[in-house]
């Protein structure tokens, strides 16, 4: 009997996700024993055209992690999507657009005006810019289009499942893999990770107070972490409230506050806006005195950066998408 066939892609993303199916380990082996996997560029030799020339539908499942920047990904996840029965958006920017989506609070002219001509380490006095073509000793190059929005796996093509996390860890990935090689998927659409917020698998959940009131914001250069005290009852911004669990609590398990990777539970619509409206509702507070306006402002201000610390996986993702809607692609 033929083995189901699997393929692996990376759009705009770190590698990291990449890494993660490497840090199976052992297990690694009985996947690629149960499988026969025709396209993983990042490790071994395959071409687009040895995707082309499978038949539509015939390749298992796709995993593609990184979110779609260029007209490059934009094309290959195309094709993947006509040659997959499943599709599933692999690790935080291809489920939510990640840390590169941050790049749509800017815009492609704004973006190559600082990366070509203004960033200081740059030697570029011609002010050249990357052109989709060009012509080189009588022969005609090319180079993807960069998009000017950076968008989600979905946004794009249609997706059967996401797996999250930055990147998400070996026992989401093995899990995913087997319930698929079983059949034992849930209903299309799903994130294939527990549908909790980390505050409840949290295992500083317990010192949480009650009532959590802060009058002060901290970064985590700035203080000195308790290990075992609730982040934001030290005055850091935790995601955990606004953040699926089922990343094994790994951030909070190195002493920092949870980022957000994992992206929201299910029903929350803009996980910024989420992370937002829990920090408006403690915000403020001193004891059981209500600050003045001014210092209500002092506090806002100790916030460097909010957008890009609320969005700071799930800009695309979001109801804000990017700073301008009205922008091209």
């Amino acid at each position: 009997m033929a083995k189901p066939k699997v393929a692996f892609y990376w759009c705009a993303s770190c590698g990291g996700c990449e890494e993660a199916v490497v840090d199976l380990a052992e297990d690694i082996l009985a996947v690629v024993g149960a499988v026969d996997i025709v396209f993983w560029p990042v490790a071994l030799d395959f071409k687009k055209s040895d995707v082309e020339a499978h038949e539509d539908g015939s390749v298992a499942v796709s995993f593609i992690n990184g979110a779609v920047r260029t007209s490059e990904q934009e094309e290959m996840v195309k094709l993947l999507r006509r040659k997959s029965g499943l599709v599933v958006a692999f690790g935080s920017c291809a489920h939510l657009g990640g840390i590169p989506g941050l790049a749509n609070f800017h815009d492609r002219k704004s973006i190559f005006e600082r990366v070509y001509k203004e960033a200081p380490s740059n030697a570029n006095p011609g002010g050249v810019l990357p052109q989709t073509q060009t012509t080189v000793d009588g022969k005609e190059l090319t180079l993807p289009e960069f998009h000017d929005t950076v968008r989600t796996l979905d946004q794009v093509i249609d997706v059967d499942y996401y797996l999250p996390g930055c990147a998400p860890p070996p026992d989401l990935i093995l899990g995913a893999v087997t319930a698929i090689l079983e059949g034992k998927l849930p209903e299309k659409g799903a994130v294939l990770a527990p549908d909790k917020s980390l505050c409840d698998t949290c295992p500083l959940n317990d010192s949480k107070p009650e009532k959590v009131s802060l009058a002060e914001f901290k970064r985590p250069h700035q203080i000195l972490a308790d290990p075992e005290k609730c982040y934001l009852a030290q005055g850091l911004i935790c995601h955990g409230p606004a953040t699926r669990s089922g990343c094994g609590e790994r951030c909070i398990n190195a002493n920092m506050p949870c980022r957000g990777c994992f992206g929201p539970t299910k029903g929350v619509r803009d996980q910024g806006a989420k992370i937002l409206s829990f920090l408006a509702s403690i915000a403020g507070l001193e004891g059981e005195e209500k600050m003045t306006d001014e210092e209500v402002g002092r506090l806002i201000g100790q916030i460097d950066d909010p957008a890009g610390l609320f969005y700071f996986y799930s800009l695309p993702a979001s109801l804000l998408k990017r700073k301008n809607l009205r922008q091209g692609a």
